[in-house]
């Protein structure tokens, strides 16, 4: 299935973009449904190889799947020690934007052509202690920075404060064109201030999925994302 690139999805401030690790796989395309059907902009997905993060989560066959019942973007998020011997069969199977590790690559700039020339969007990403600094040579070759707001491995975890001051720094650095996108205990508690940092692509799992009503929840996030990007825009001009 054809996957737009999510650049003109929606007129809204902020992209949400939920995560389907916490997804029930056992009846996916149903919660995928609801939740699309509250209007998303992307789907994120957490991909682990149990070496660069303590967990395993799904590999290309299942994002194939999940590229055959959906229309929306898929955004690969490769928490992964290897993410280029990997990155080509992510994108053959349907997905359109490619995450790595700026911890995983000792050549950044060889990281970004590569993914490029496989036809996807290219994004970076920063775990809790790795300084912004860490991606200066590439952040103007990037489509996305990724912050990470919890450690890589498990969903549910409890967002880190300290991360927003990194998130502060990364948007001032970035165009309008690209997107700081930010994963990892992101809910209602913590949405108006990631906002108000300046992230403006928003990875929610938990919060959403284990939802007593996931749309309604999906509708919930996307409203005060929405709200806390205008109350931005206000205090700034």
């Amino acid at each position: 299935m054809t996957h737009d690139d999510g650049q003109n999805r929606g007129d809204s401030l902020i992209r949400l973009a939920p995560s389907l690790l916490n997804a029930d796989f056992g009846h996916l395309a149903d919660q995928m449904a609801m939740v699309e059907a509250a209007g998303i902009d992307m789907w994120h997905l957490d991909i682990m190889d149990g070496h660069f993060c303590p967990n395993l989560s799904f590999g290309v066959p299942v994002v194939a799947s999940i590229s055959r019942c959906t229309n929306i973007p898929l955004d690969a998020h490769l928490m992964i020690a290897d993410p280029m011997r990997y990155a080509p069969a992510f994108v053959e199977a349907g997905a359109g934007s490619i995450t790595f590790h700026i911890e995983t690559a000792p050549q950044p700039r060889e990281m970004v052509r590569s993914i490029r020339s496989l036809g996807a969007r290219v994004g970076v990403a920063l775990n809790p202690d790795t300084p912004a600094e860490t991606i200066a040579e590439i952040i103007d070759d990037v489509d996305l920075v990724l912050v990470m707001t919890v450690w890589p491995g498990f969903g549910g975890q409890r967002f880190i404060e300290r991360c927003l001051d990194k998130i502060e720094l990364l948007a001032s650095q970035m165009s309008d064109e690209q997107w700081l996108q930010v994963d990892g205990g992101i809910n209602r508690e913590t949405i108006p201030d990631v906002v108000a940092a300046g992230a403006d692509t928003l990875v929610v799992g938990s919060a959403i999925f284990h939802a007593a009503d996931p749309r309604a929840e999906t509708i919930a996030c996307r409203e005060l994302a929405r709200r806390a990007a205008l109350d931005s825009l206000e205090a700034s001009s």
